[in-house]
C-alpha cells in the first residue's frame, strides 16, 4: 500500500494535481514563505490565511466583491490579485505600502481580514516547533517581524506570470486571432486610450487615477487621499495590472462590475453609470463612441492576457 501511494503522489505531481497549495520542501525564504501564505495561524481565530482572500486558482484574487475575513466580516475593499508584483513601487488600491514586505503584514493586522497584532503573529509561530526550526534553518534566528515579512515577501516575489497568448504572438509562436489582434491595436490606440494608463510589461503605469468612481454620495470611498489627505487625491486609486484579468473578475476597487463587458462599457462613457464623478480625471470626461464590435475585441485581447497556467482549454 505505501507503495502504491507513493506512485500515486508522484504520478499527481506530473500531472499538474499539486499546484499552488501543494507545499514542497521547505529549502528557501520563497519555500516558507509559501507555507506562511497559506497558514491559518497567522489570523486571530485561525480560520483565514492570506491563501483564503488571495486564491491560487482565482489568480491570486477572489471571486466576490469584498472577501470574508475573520468572524464573517466583509473587506473594505475588493481583493486585488498579487500575481506580477514583483517591480510595483505601492500595493493595496490606495498604495499605502510602498514594499512587498510592509504589504505582507498589514492584513494579518487588519481588523476586517485576519485581525492578529502582528507580534502575536510571531509569537505563535515561536511556540510552533515546526516554525521555529523552519525560521531557524532558512534565517537562523527564530522568527521575528521581520523575517515573517520576508519570507512573506519571497514567495510573492516568485508569483509572476510571462506565458500568455500575448506573450507567445510576440515571438510568432502563437498568433493573435483577427478579433484579437484589432483589439490589440485598440488597446494601444488614440480610440480607446487603455495604453494610457496600463502600459508596459505588466500592464499598468504604477500611477492613481480617479476614473469616477467617487461621488460622494453613493460611492464614498475616497481611495488615495486616505493615504495623503491631498485633495488632489480624492476618489484616485492604484491603475491595477492586467495580466490574467479575465479570471480576476469582480472589478474595480469595490467590486461593482462582474465582467470585462460591464467594464469595457463603463470606460466607454463613465457618465451613463456615475451622474456626477467628483474630480474624474480629464482622460475619463469624454466618451470613447466605441462599437459594439470594438468592444467585443477588447474583451478578446485583453482574453490573451491569461498566463496558461491559468488557461482551462488550449489556445
Amino acid at each position: 500500500m505505501k507503495k502504491a501511494g507513493s506512485i500515486i503522489i508522484v504520478l499527481a505531481m506530473a500531472f499538474g494535481a499539486f499546484s499552488y497549495n501543494y507545499i514542497p520542501p521547505i529549502k528557501t525564504k520563497a519555500d516558507l514563505g509559501k507555507k506562511l501564505f497559506n497558514e491559518k495561524i497567522l489570523s486571530k481565530d485561525s480560520t483565514v490565511s492570506c491563501a483564503s482572500c488571495h486564491i491560487p486558482a482565482l489568480g491570486f484574487a477572489d471571486s466576490i466583491s469584498f472577501s470574508i475575513g475573520i468572524g464573517g466580516m466583509p473587506t473594505l475593499r475588493n481583493t486585488p490579485s498579487v500575481l506580477n508584483m514583483l517591480h510595483r513601487p505601492y500595493f493595496f488600491w490606495d498604495g499605502r505600502a510602498q514594499s512587498l514586505e510592509e504589504q505582507s503584514l498589514m492584513p494579518i493586522a487588519h481588523k476586517n481580514e485576519m485581525g492578529l497584532p502582528v507580534s502575536e503573529a510571531v509569537q505563535r509561530l515561536r511556540a510552533n516547533k515546526i516554525y521555529k526550526n523552519l525560521f531557524l534553518k532558512i534565517f537562523g534566528t527564530l522568527p521575528t517581524v521581520k523575517t515573517l515579512s520576508l519570507a512573506l515577501a519571497a514567495f510573492e516575489k516568485t508569483l509572476e506570470t510571462d506565458n500568455s497568448k500575448f506573450d507567445y504572438s510576440l515571438n510568432d509562436e502563437t498568433p493573435l486571432t483577427d478579433s484579437e489582434e484589432r483589439g490589440r491595436k485598440l488597446f494601444i490606440g488614440d480610440k480607446a486610450k487603455c495604453f494610457d494608463c496600463h502600459m508596459g510589461p505588466d500592464f499598468t503605469d504604477d500611477d492613481f487615477k480617479n476614473i469616477g468612481l467617487y461621488d460622494g454620495i453613493n460611492l464614498t470611498d475616497k481611495g488615495r487621499f486616505t493615504v495623503t489627505n491631498n485633495q488632489n487625491d480624492l476618489g484616485k486609486f492604484k491603475t491595477p495590472g492586467l495580466r490574467n484579468i479575465a479570471i480576476t473578475a469582480p472589478y474595480m476597487h469595490n467590486g461593482m462590475f462582474k465582467t470585462l463587458e460591464e467594464v469595457i462599457d463603463y470606460y466607454d462613457n463613465p457618465y451613463a453609470v456615475v451622474k456626477n464623478p467628483i474630480n474624474i480625471d480629464n482622460t475619463f470626461k469624454t466618451s470613447l463612441g466605441l462599437t459594439a464590435q470594438e468592444k467585443a475585441d477588447l474583451v478578446h485581447f485583453l482574453q490573451t492576457l491569461t498566463d496558461k497556467n491559468y488557461v482551462k482549454t488550449p489556445f
